[in-house]
């Protein structure tokens, strides 16, 4: 260039997106739905699950789950209908990413270009073999999404032992199934996933709200609000969420598949994925900018604004962004590299509650002072 360049920074507050969280991502089989509505291995929008339940046919696991979804919520749904493949149907459900199309389950990266619509919720409910729940783990890594998946055993101690192959930050495991199968259990934790995320906010975890539409378990499973030895306790010890009848039907259970600390909650891995989509939405418009001081620290401060507005809004607990020189060589800069650190502070569930009994005489000091007022009056 030559002559002279003015730079017009926005000075407006950075609002933090309204990602959408409640998005299900459903892979399915269903033999006799309409084939015009669920055409094979394409992502598919449903915004009126009612509607879509009359061409979803009867046969296979696209009815059961959109019913089961239907009962709680009426969400974005995006819908890939699979072949059904009695020798080998886990590739139908994995299908492929290839060149000329997107197959099964990697059909679901393609929604958003195709439907505008990205899934987060993620479920192949009835269909969810081990093979199947590894496929949808690497696809949820690659949508920011997380995946809900029934553990396989007959036992509870069955279900744990499978449990102990995963260990991904992004997979909450269920056990047992509900009365009405596997397919119908794992819909209602999608249908009940999109419907916190729309009343209560995608930082309260899955764990502790009536499921509608549950009515009973396929194994019995002992539970008690106070004793760690329970079936509910072992599971959830385990990592894996449960299903307990405490007023009502609910899942039971906090906890991914991930062994470190930071991970291990439900809420914690979906508020860092909001944070992430949230921060490269809303600062798409500033690549290509100048990299100057004042663009450093108008960005930061977006950055902060918006980390600030979500302890408000009770998102997060804290959290806060900064510059650090040792990571913005000048040589990075000049090729136009600039890095900013953030870090954030996730809302905890309350997963254990102490109560301190202590029995007490002191209570007894003075209480029965009145008594010798009126043995007085009654002597005079």
């Amino acid at each position: 260039m030559h002559g002279i360049k003015t730079n017009i920074l926005s000075s407006t507050s950075l609002t933090p997106a309204t990602v959408a969280t409640s998005v299900i991502g459903l892979v399915a089989t269903g033999t006799d739905a309409d084939a015009l509505t669920f055409p094979l291995d394409t992502p598919v929008l449903i915004t009126d699950v009612t509607a879509a339940l009359a061409k979803a046919g009867k046969v296979g696991t696209l009815y059961p789950a959109l019913a089961a979804i239907q009962g709680i919520v009426s969400p974005k749904i995006i819908v890939v209908r699979v072949a059904v493949d009695a020798q080998d149907q886990d590739t139908k459900v994995l299908g492929t990413a290839g060149v000329a199309a997107y197959t099964g389950m990697q059909a679901l990266l393609m929604a958003e270009a195709k439907t505008g619509v990205r899934p987060r919720i993620l479920g192949a409910p009835g269909l969810d073999s081990e093979d199947v729940t590894n496929g949808l783990i690497a696809v949820a890594k690659r949508l920011r999404g997380f995946a809900y998946c029934m553990a396989e055993g007959a036992t509870r101690d069955a279900a744990v032992t499978y449990a102990e192959q995963f260990g991904d930050k992004e997979l909450m495991l269920f056990w047992p199934a509900s009365n009405k199968g596997a397919t119908h259990t794992i819909g209602c934790a999608l249908g009940l996933r999109s419907y916190i995320d729309q009343t209560q906010g995608w930082q309260k975890t899955l764990s502790n709200v009536v499921i509608t539409g549950m009515t009973g378990t396929a194994y019995d499973v002992s539970w008690a609000m106070d004793d760690d030895t329970t079936d509910a306790a072992v599971l959830n010890a385990a990592g894996i969420t449960t299903i307990i009848c405490y007023n009502g039907y609910r899942f039971w259970g906090n906890r991914t598949r991930s062994d470190e600390d930071a991970w291990v909650f439900e809420s914690a891995v979906r508020t860092s994925q909001v944070l992430q989509d949230t921060f490269q939405e809303a600062l798409f418009p500033y690549i290509d900018k100048p990299i100057t001081e004042a663009l450093v620290k108008m960005l930061l401060t977006k950055i902060n604004g918006a980390l600030r507005k979500m302890v408000t809004n009770g998102q997060i607990i804290g959290g806060k962004a900064w510059f650090d020189p040792s990571k913005n060589a000048s040589g990075d800069l000049a090729a136009g590299r600039l890095a900013l650190d953030y870090d954030f502070t996730p809302c905890a569930p309350l997963e254990e509650l102490t109560e301190n009994q202590t029995i007490t005489d002191t209570y007894y000091t003075g209480a029965l002072s009145g008594l010798a007022n009126t043995s007085n009056a009654a002597a005079a």
